[in-house]
């Protein structure tokens, strides 16, 4: 097994970060195109990326303001089954986020890729909260 982590400080209050990374109006501005879903325990998330990328995922860790942990149920083939998951710690006025991406069967090529992209979606998540910015979907990747 292989796993993402990925660990950065937030210049915001970890209510907002929470939000950010658990509701679809949130993560829709740094990470997924179109997502749906009420972020409680047990129940199923859409996260789309487009045609062909409608993922499902089914929150396994709810904590609010402090966990979120997403097991992914529809995705490619090396997504299924892992987990995605964000630990929050407030300190004071900033949020430290310890980013997890685990059970990956092996540090393929997709592995290192998706650990590039997840550093990349996170800088994004923090200039979203710390500035304001939200960066149109088709631009991310170059962002």
């Amino acid at each position: 097994m292989a796993d993402i982590l990925h660990d950065l400080t937030i210049e915001a209050p970890s209510g907002r970060v929470f939000l950010a990374v658990s509701t679809p109006e949130g993560i829709d501005r740094w990470w997924t195109k179109r997502s749906a879903g009420r972020p409680s325990l047990g129940a199923e998330l859409d996260l789309g990326f487009g045609p062909g990328y409608e993922w499902r995922a089914r929150v396994t860790r709810f904590v609010p303001d402090s966990e979120l942990e997403l097991e992914m149920t529809r995705a490619d083939e090396d997504w299924t089954g892992t987990r995605v998951g964000f630990l929050l710690e407030a300190r004071g006025s900033t949020t430290r986020l310890a980013f997890r991406h685990t059970g990956w069967a092996s540090p393929n090529d997709h592995f290192r890729t998706s650990s590039y992209c997840w550093a990349s979606y996170l800088r994004l998540l923090r200039r979203h909260l710390e500035h304001g910015e939200t960066v149109p979907y088709e631009d991310r990747p170059r962002a």
